[in-house]
C-alpha cells in the first residue's frame, strides 16, 4: 500500500499534517494512532490463534476416528 510513497512523499505528508493539524494536536493524533494499531495487531493475533486452536482439534479429532 505504502510502497510507493518513498521518502520525500513521507515528508510531504508528515509535513501537511503539521500544517494542518499544529504541533500540539500532532502527538495526540500519533499516540491515538499508536493505540489503534496495538488494539488491531492484538485482535488480529487473537483471531489467527483461535483459528490454529480450530484446526489443532480437527486435526485431533480425525487422528481419533482412524
Amino acid at each position: 500500500m505504502f510502497s510507493n510513497i518513498g521518502v520525500p512523499g513521507l515528508i510531504l505528508i508528515l509535513t501537511l499534517a503539521l500544517i494542518i493539524f499544529g504541533p500540539k494536536k500532532l502527538p495526540e493524533i500519533g499516540r491515538a494512532f499508536g493505540q489503534t494499531l496495538k488494539e488491531f495487531k492484538k485482535s488480529t493475533r487473537e483471531l489467527t490463534d483461535d483459528v490454529m486452536k480450530d484446526i489443532d482439534i480437527d486435526e485431533e479429532k480425525k487422528n481419533l476416528t482412524k
